[in-house]
């Protein structure tokens, strides 16, 4: 088994990994895609779970551009995606249909819920997830999977919510982390956990918001709490979605 996935603050990867507890398959061999990517084929036999967070209602860009170097063989797949507890819109059935382009056989798909990048100590949006129920929830898909393998012949792509043409991808405005001078120790690790390469350290880290994706990796990573978002677009938009939905959402799962 293979997990496949884009995961720069490590809920994907926690899901993903729980899921396949529930599969019961060893050995996982991981295929991380957050910092780089290379070519990889499946062969047809090999069940690959994929994992992306949602940005916007979409598979972030820079996953999908990762994404299209990974090749299957009929082989298949499991998609999932995890949502900081807004919606996860189109993202589902986009990452099911790149898969299905890049020659994998999607035979189940869930959305799961973790916490939202833009989630501080001001601003707390879904904190804390996924949970021990969560994880409870992708250990249960895992074992439904499972079942699938074992007792289904002829696999069958599966139905998953969503719209087609997918919502269009947002704009981002040219904003990006800030560093606060007076707590920074420049031990880079906000450099080495960048997706993009967006941080560069010279007296202090400095980052090119062009390229920056807002996934906010340096934030949660610093040691010292030295990066921050500091813009009124990122304060605006983290108090809305705290007035909007901070009301529970459940994962869902798709099997067939």
């Amino acid at each position: 088994m293979h997990i496949v996935y884009f995961s720069p603050t490590h809920t994907t990867r926690q899901v993903l990994e729980r899921i396949t507890n529930g599969v019961n398959s060893n050995p996982v061999k991981h295929i991380d895609l957050t910092l780089s990517s290379s070519a990889w084929e499946a062969e047809s036999d090999e069940i690959t779970i994929f994992g992306v967070p949602v940005y916007g209602g979409r598979v972030p860009a820079e996953a999908t551009h990762r994404l299209k170097q990974i090749k299957g063989n009929q082989t298949p797949a499991v998609v999932v995606v995890v949502y900081g507890n807004r919606a996860y819109e189109d993202a589902l059935l986009e990452l099911r249909d790149i898969v299905t382009e890049q020659g994998f056989v999607p035979i189940a798909a869930a959305a799961f819920i973790g916490e939202h990048s833009y989630t501080t100590s001001d601003y707390l949006i879904a904190p804390g997830r996924p949970d021990t129920n969560d994880l409870q929830k992708a250990d249960d898909f895992g074992k439904k999977i499972n079942e699938l393998l074992l007792e289904t012949e002829t696999l069958s792509p599966i139905a998953v919510p969503g719209n087609f043409p997918y919502k269009p991808l947002g704009q981002k405005p040219p904003i990006a982390p800030v560093t606060v001078a007076e707590k920074c120790d420049q031990c880079g690790i906000c450099v080495s956990v960048c997706p993009t390469d967006a941080i560069t350290l010279n007296d202090l880290p400095e980052t090119n918001a062009s390229a920056c994706i807002l996934c906010c990796a340096c934030i949660k990573e610093c040691p010292t709490d030295a990066r921050v978002n500091d813009s009124e677009f990122i304060k605006e938009k983290s108090q809305w979605l705290v007035d909007n939905y901070s009301e529970r959402k459940e994962p869902e799962v798709f099997v067939e």
